[in-house]
């Protein structure tokens, strides 16, 4: 559409320019993982020119603000597009001189219990458990409703009240009882180490 004949200039001329602007555009679309704009990898590619030219001058990295003097850059747009233009890492690399490990393998989990922490809600369930079954089975059951023990949830008064078909004055009064009966020393006691813990 664009190539005009009648102007004397050949063909392969105009083409050139196009052909290298869509190989440009391709690669910056498809290259990494994550899509940057072109615009941002026009500037990489100009940081990137820059760094390699302060460091052929003077055998070192260029700092952030080298950079953005020498290409009359702000510092922060300089520091912004040096972030944009690392790589993302796979957790699967292999790390160390062995290949046995990954460094995914290295990550904490914070949403894992430590060994710690896991052995004492573990003893803290059985004991737990261990004494609501001290209780008459309604009063467990009214228990393990309202405070959610041993479930997904907690339940309202009126909820509890609904299955076994009293009123919810009725199950705050039960639950009063099978409270008072935990406080009772022998009872409480096994539960105490856990809070000193």
């Amino acid at each position: 559409d664009k190539f005009e004949y009648r102007r004397g200039y050949k063909f392969s001329t105009y083409a050139t320019w196009w052909i290298r602007q869509a190989i440009t555009r391709s690669i910056a679309d498809q290259a990494r993982t994550i899509r940057i704009p072109v615009h941002m990898i026009e500037t990489i590619n100009k940081i990137v020119r820059t760094q390699r030219l302060i460091l052929s001058e003077f055998g070192r990295e260029a700092t952030p603000e080298e950079l953005a003097k020498k290409l009359r850059m702000p510092l922060d747009k300089v520091r912004k597009v040096l972030k944009i233009s690392k790589e993302p890492v796979s957790l699967e690399k292999p790390v160390g001189d062995e290949d046995d490990s990954s460094l995914g393998d290295f990550i904490e989990d914070t949403k894992a219990l430590a060994p710690l922490e896991q052995a004492i809600k573990s003893n803290l369930g059985e004991a737990t458990t261990k004494i609501l079954s001290t209780l008459t089975p309604r009063e467990e059951r009214v228990l393990r409703m309202r405070f959610g023990v041993g479930m997904n949830t907690d339940h309202t008064l009126e909820e509890v009240g609904l299955q076994f078909s009293v009123t919810r004055e009725r199950i705050r009064q039960i639950e009063a009882k099978a409270l008072r009966k935990l406080k009772h020393p022998s009872r409480s006691k096994q539960l105490k180490s856990f809070l000193e813990s």
